[in-house]
């Protein structure tokens, strides 16, 4: 049985790279491509990426399906960060033994095609292909927002195993 799974969604933006990256770095960005569905609260009350030092954890952030009801948290660990042009997020959650967030920021012609590729291995014992439905459905919502905010259109979505 295969416990980690992956997609990956990427988006072209019609928006410049500090654009996009000044808001989907920010506590709003994030919880505005959660909308309505979901909300992530800040460890500490509020979240500055320039203070982050790659590596170290930033805290406990809870997931709150309808931005009320706790499901879920992320102990939120940036590995990298590539101002202006991405991160590499390696946190364990409640729900999750592994979980990788890579989000990338390219500059093309007229805008950026912003990739998130995810991977996880969840705690209970089940195949991570099993949930790959609900992050594929969670992150195209969120690559939704961010061209409903921007403009754009789907650059791609993938199933990685």
């Amino acid at each position: 049985m295969e416990r980690r799974a992956g997609i990956e969604v990427s988006s072209r933006l019609e928006a410049s790279p500090e654009e996009v990256w000044g808001w989907v770095v920010t506590a709003e960005g994030v919880n505005d491509e959660l909308r309505p569905w979901m909300r992530m609260t800040v460890p500490g009350g509020s979240f500055d990426l320039s203070d982050v030092e790659p590596g170290e954890p930033i805290g406990r952030s809870w997931v709150l399906l309808f931005g009320l009801i706790p499901v879920d948290y992320d102990e939120i660990n940036l590995e990298e960060i590539d101002e202006g042009r991405g991160f590499v997020e390696r946190s364990k959650m409640l729900s999750q033994r592994f979980w990788e967030h890579i989000r990338t920021i390219r500059p093309v012609d007229g805008g950026v095609v912003i990739t998130d590729a995810v991977a996880w291995e969840p705690r209970l014992p089940l195949p991570g292909a099993a949930m790959r439905p609900m992050f594929r459905a969670i992150f195209g919502h969120r690559h939704r927002r961010l061209r409903k905010r921007f403009g754009g259109s789907l650059a791609r979505a993938a199933d990685e195993s």
